[in-house]
């Protein structure tokens, strides 16, 4: 991977959020400190910062916009996997009883950005999205 991303969330438990990216995901962790923690997301740097405002009864205010027939919700992140990756994934969280936003499917079915695609949200409520391409070069961009 040429430029992996970093990105810095909100979470209302640095543990809590540790314990659910290396549990379901296989993420390895980096630095850490009371107030934050590094995480290898499939490459890329995720970076959980604990936000004390946050509580049990709260999550992050998300806003739902229609695609393809489903709200999703807005903002999110996530990666982009192989579709094998994506489809063990998948079958791996569904075993679990997962709770997902947005159960695992096939988006644009026929269409030229057809995607598999899920989405869900980490117990602080940031909202995560997991697709993946038949090919990547032909359809993550394709209009």
């Amino acid at each position: 991977m040429k430029n992996p991303f970093h990105l810095a969330i909100q979470v209302r438990d640095v543990e809590e959020a540790r314990l659910f990216f290396v549990d379901h995901f296989g993420c390895s962790e980096g630095r850490r400190d009371d107030q934050w923690i590094d995480l290898n997301f499939f490459g890329h740097q995720l970076v959980c910062h604990l936000n004390a405002e946050l509580n049990n009864s709260d999550e992050i205010s998300i806003v739902k916009n229609s695609v393809d027939g489903f709200g999703v919700p807005v903002p999110h992140f996530g990666v982009i996997l192989e579709m094998d990756q994506w489809q063990k994934l998948a079958n791996r969280l569904k075993t679990k009883n997962f709770l997902f936003i947005i159960e695992p499917y096939i988006r644009f079915k026929g269409q030229s950005g057809e995607q598999a695609t899920m989405f869900f949200s980490d117990p602080s409520g940031n909202a995560i999205e997991i697709k993946a391409f038949r090919n990547i070069d032909a359809q993550l961009f394709a209009k």
